[in-house]
């Protein structure tokens, strides 16, 4: 292509969204990855057999559906589609029926008995005013559009997921319901903040579901690229950038890396106090990877396990608690937490015959080489006994086998970096709009920006903003797109 107004290095949920929003506005932009396909954490492969689609990184997608900007764009022209399955999560206790969020706050609330209404005040105000609240907390900082709402969810957020476990909920179902949902922090429970990130999960999953798309996670990819080249931008695969000087001339450059990558590429142009600044950064703790083939679905002992897309498997909120804590102190848990998808009951087409797949990971230590398959066996044997003998083949992904698919993945780290308070809000370095670098015309846009990780694309939304206010002197987005306060 001629030269580009643009370039964008990496083709994540985040490059590709930075990269819509810039050709939206007219400008040429260019999308250069070093893998050989699109797509980052979206990506799927046969890991275990032939005809067994597996999703390589991410699996289910509240915040996908529930995105600002990605629900703007009309994905299901380009053949994105959607299968909620009827019960989004379910947390399968040692004895007695399982936690489960369903779409329904009402049906959940009821399912928790004497919580149920602390679980519904706690969460109605968000899922009811899910359009006002998300363009304020999936953005760097800025004045808030609903500033009341923002601060009643600040009020609870901010808390750690323990104090509010504890505070609101008196039976062991509601806590571990809400203490599973909070693990997806990758942080001990007793940290402010990691009651943020249950609240903004389990209010996405009663306003949107916490749905699978057909096909695996490469499809949400393959959409973004179908939308960008129709706008006529120019994507090229099989393309590692090691240096800026590799990369043609544009006005602007955004890079989809962490902070390790950022220092790489542009070692020579930073300067020496602003890489000083990104060598600060913390990455959080890194995650064990497992997908399954089975000959036949997981023989849950409880029905509900058999129509939930994901499970948590942590026993209660005290194992919960205490698996976090471990891996924080560079402990590998006996009994570790496992976040489970089993995608093919709900979508037929990620495996042959009466076969199924099944994803799944633990965390552990930042860079673990410890093998965790017999410890997360161990685990679903514990809800559903007999699995093992449905296995048919494993495919296993350490820490560095992770990091080798996709750089990004620092040492285990699938969300760009540690969900500490304040990187909650200054990442990656303590900037008012942290996407901005030193050298002029050098954004980043991965998750290691505001608002952190999940397939949501607003870091990228956010760093093609500044770059069409900044660089090309557009200060309003295009009427196609979303446009939250700046």
């Amino acid at each position: 292509m001629n030269v580009p107004d643009a370039i964008v290095v990496g083709s994540g949920p985040n490059g590709l969204s930075a990269a819509i929003l810039l050709a939206q506005a007219g400008l040429s932009v260019q999308v250069i990855e070093g893998a050989s396909t699109i797509g980052g954490g979206t990506r799927t492969e046969e890991l275990t057999l032939p005809g067994f689609a597996h999703d390589v990184c991410s699996a289910i997608h509240p915040l996908a559906r529930a995105s600002p900007f990605l629900s703007t764009l009309s994905l299901e022209k380009h053949g994105l589609s959607w299968i909620e399955p009827p019960i989004a999560l379910a947390h399968p206790l040692d004895s007695g029926a399982p936690a489960v969020l369903t779409r329904d706050i009402e049906q959940t609330s009821r399912s928790l008995g004497d919580d149920g209404d602390a679980y519904e005040s706690l969460l109605q105000p968000f899922v009811q005013h899910w359009a006002a609240l998300a363009p304020d907390i999936l953005a760097p900082l800025h004045l808030p559009r609903h500033p009341l709402l923002l601060a009643r969810f600040a009020v609870s957020g901010l808390a750690s997921a323990g104090q509010l476990v504890h505070r609101r909920f008196s039976d062991e179902r509601a806590r571990v319901l809400f203490g599973g949902i909070s693990a997806h922090a990758l942080q001990p429970l007793t940290r402010a903040g990691t009651a943020a990130i249950a609240i903004v999960l389990a209010a996405a999953g009663h306003h949107v579901g916490w749905p699978i798309p057909v096909g695996g996670s490469q499809r949400i990819a393959a959409a973004l690229g179908s939308y960008f080249t129709q706008l006529g931008g120019h994507i090229e695969t099989g393309c590692p950038v090691q240096s800026l000087g590799e990369l043609p001339p544009a006005r602007a450059t955004l890079l989809d890396v962490t902070p390790r990558q950022l220092l790489r590429i542009a070692d020579r142009e930073l300067p020496s106090r602003y890489k000083r600044s990104l060598t600060r950064f913390e990455y959080g703790p890194g995650v064990f990877k497992v997908d399954w083939a089975l000959a036949a679905p997981v023989p849950w002992r409880s029905d509900q396990c058999r129509q939930a897309g994901t499970l948590h498997l942590g026993g209660s909120f005290d194992e919960l608690a205490a698996n976090e804590a471990a891996v924080a102190r560079n402990e590998h848990p006996k009994r570790p937490t496992v976040l489970l998808a089993q995608p093919s009951l709900f979508d037929r087409s990620r495996a042959p015959g009466d076969a199924h797949t099944l994803w799944g990971y633990c965390h552990v230590p930042s860079g673990s080489t410890v093998d965790m398959l017999p410890r997360i066996e161990a685990q679903i044997e514990r809800f559903a006994p007999g699995f093992r003998d449905r296995v048919i083949a494993r495919h296993v992904m350490t820490t560095a086998e992770l990091e080798s698919h996709n750089p990004n993945i620092v040492r285990g780290d699938i969300g760009g970096g540690a969900n500490t308070l304040r990187q909650l809000f200054f990442r990656p370095v303590v900037r008012w709009n942290p996407c901005k670098t030193p050298v002029a015309g050098l954004y980043l846009c991965s998750s290691s920006t505001p608002p952190g990780g999940g397939v949501h694309g607003m870091c990228g939304y956010h760093a093609a903003k500044t770059v069409l206010a900044e660089v090309f002197g557009i200060k309003r987005a295009s009427a196609r797109t979303y446009s939250p306060a700046n």
